[in-house]
């Protein structure tokens, strides 16, 4: 393959990826939801080693485990994010009863452990779209 056709691919690729973290993120919101709805905290260490223990599982190569699970760490960690912000949006909406949320600012200082940090923006969780 040619330099040219090989960025093709990767471009092909990302356009994937984008659409997949999507998708995750989408279910991590839905997730938010149901935390908030039950009282559950959003960092659940013992599910993340579940996670991480099925990508190295999953893996064939040629990336090395510890680099594969390095990359969703920062997956995790956005997705965390994202369950912080359903919950504060959440409580903002019980909070004004009857009042709509217009979104959360995310304060990266509550959370626990390594690499939790990190900026995402909003998403509106009707729309999925970029607040």
């Amino acid at each position: 393959m040619t330099l040219e056709e090989l960025r093709n691919q990767i471009d092909v690729l990302d356009r994937q990826l984008v659409e997949l973290l999507s998708e995750r993120a989408r279910a991590a919101q839905q997730i938010g939801h149901l935390k908030a709805a039950t009282s559950l905290p959003v960092y659940e260490p013992g599910r993340e080693k579940v996670i991480y223990a099925n990508v190295r599982a999953a893996n064939k190569g040629p990336l090395p485990d510890i680099e594969l699970t390095h990359i969703y760490e920062r997956i995790i960690d956005v997705m965390r994010a994202l369950q912080r912000d359903e919950l504060a949006s959440e409580r903002n909406v019980q909070a004004h009863s009857g009042s709509t949320a217009t979104g959360s600012s995310r304060r990266g200082d509550d959370a626990p452990g390594h690499g939790t940090g990190g900026q995402i923006e909003s998403v509106a969780p009707e729309t999925g779209n970029k607040q």
